[in-house]
């Protein structure tokens, strides 16, 4: 077993790209802070890398920042014609459903989160 690197900090949260037998999966778990994002930023950079689908069917909390990044990757993967599978956790629905539809530059943001992409 591979352990991750510490901080100093137990983690709560995670973010981690995943690849399966359906492609490159964004996975979500825990209680997503902006630590966990920091992270993921620094190992995958800032742009939406492509996936295939996002599983956050255990986050227990997201951030304003894990949020961000979930609908940043779900812009970018309906943009390029990628519909993606969105598993979520009530906490995720929750916010989903009162997400912005615009980002703090006047961009859409979030408006395609609430599709018909399936639920666990």
């Amino acid at each position: 077993m591979t352990s991750l690197p510490s901080d100093g900090s137990a983690a709560r949260g995670i973010v981690r790209l995943l690849n399966t037998a359906g492609g490159r999966v964004l996975c979500l778990a825990g209680e997503v802070d902006g630590a966990a994002v920091t992270s993921f930023l620094r190992r995958y950079g800032r742009e939406p890398v492509r996936i295939d689908g996002i599983d956050a069917g255990s986050v227990t909390a997201l951030s304003a920042p894990g949020l961000q990044l979930l609908l940043d990757h779900l812009d970018a993967a309906e943009g390029a014609g990628r519909p993606v599978a969105l598993y979520r956790s009530p906490q995720v629905e929750r916010l989903l459903a009162g997400a912005p539809l615009t980002d703090g530059a006047g961009r859409p943001a979030g408006g395609r989160a609430g599709g018909t992409a399936p639920q666990r």
